[in-house]
C-alpha cells in the first residue's frame, strides 16, 4: 500500500475502544484488509505525529445475510489496536 490515507480508514469510537484508551493508552482503528502491522504503524505515526509502541490486528469475516431468496455477504474488514508510547496522545475531538 502506498497511500497512508488508505491504510487507516477511520477510528472506531466505541465503548470498548474508549475503555482501552483510558486504561492502556490504546486507540482502535478500522484499517485496510491487506494492511500489515508495519504499514499500520507507519500510517498512524505519520498521520497523527505520535510514536507507536505496539500494533495488534483482528480480521473480521463478512456475515452471510439473506434478503428474500438472495444470499449475500457483508464485506470483511480489519481492526487494529494501536498502543502509543507513554506520554503520547491522539485527540479526535479537539474542536468539539
Amino acid at each position: 500500500m502506498k497511500d497512508l490515507g488508505q491504510v487507516v480508514a477511520a477510528p472506531l469510537i466505541t465503548e470498548k475502544g474508549t475503555l482501552v484508551n483510558e486504561q492502556g493508552n490504546q486507540f482502535v482503528f478500522r484499517v485496510h484488509v491487506r494492511a500489515g502491522k508495519v504499514e499500520i504503524r507507519r500510517a498512524v505515526e505519520t498521520l497523527f505525529k505520535v510514536k507507536v509502541e505496539k500494533v495488534r490486528t483482528l480480521n473480521y469475516l463478512g456475515k452471510f445475510r439473506r434478503v428474500g431468496r438472495a444470499l449475500g455477504q457483508r464485506p470483511r474488514w480489519k481492526k487494529a489496536y494501536v498502543t502509543l508510547a507513554p506520554g503520547q496522545r491522539i485527540d479526535f475531538f479537539e474542536n468539539v
